[in-house]
């Protein structure tokens, strides 16, 4: 699949942002706080390269957990959970799919957290994780979630 690069915004439009290389994984948790924060069964995530991604406008907030390890960011006005930076991991950006105007990428590749995930949720994931995917498994995921984008 060819990448296009996209901009998106939060819901009122004050933060825009861009994304200028393709992700390299799409996945949807299903813990408790995301739950919580995205006000739905599941929250969906597309990891995207530090240098593939922009804050066009807009000067977004924290918030959510604050915590040593996990860095949400806000619109400041509208509120939307925009992206998320994992502590320790800062060749990459958690960024929330729905935020861009083009989503037809956007399907998860993968679930995490599906021990917590409610009954009734049944996504079309090739993977499933009853945790998070331990750091052994993330070469062949990230080889196998490129195959099947190009």
């Amino acid at each position: 699949m060819d990448f296009t690069p996209l901009t998106g915004s939060c819901r009122c439009g004050r933060v825009r942002i861009g994304m200028s290389q393709p992700p390299v994984m799409t996945a949807a948790c299903h813990c408790r706080g995301c739950q919580r924060m995205s006000s739905s069964a599941f929250s969906l995530t597309a990891m995207v390269p530090v240098q593939g991604f922009q804050v066009l406008a807009g000067d977004p907030v924290p918030g959510g957990l604050r915590g040593p390890e996990l860095d949400h960011r806000f619109c400041p006005d509208c509120m939307s959970w925009i992206f998320t930076r994992i502590r320790g991991w800062d060749e990459m950006v958690n960024v929330r799919p729905v935020m861009f105007e083009d989503l037809r990428w956007a399907e998860p590749f993968l679930e995490t957290m599906a021990a917590e995930k409610l009954p009734w949720v049944n996504l079309p994931v090739r993977r499933s994780y009853a945790g998070f995917p331990p750091e052994a498994d993330f070469p062949d995921l990230l080889a196998q979630f490129a195959a099947e984008r190009h």
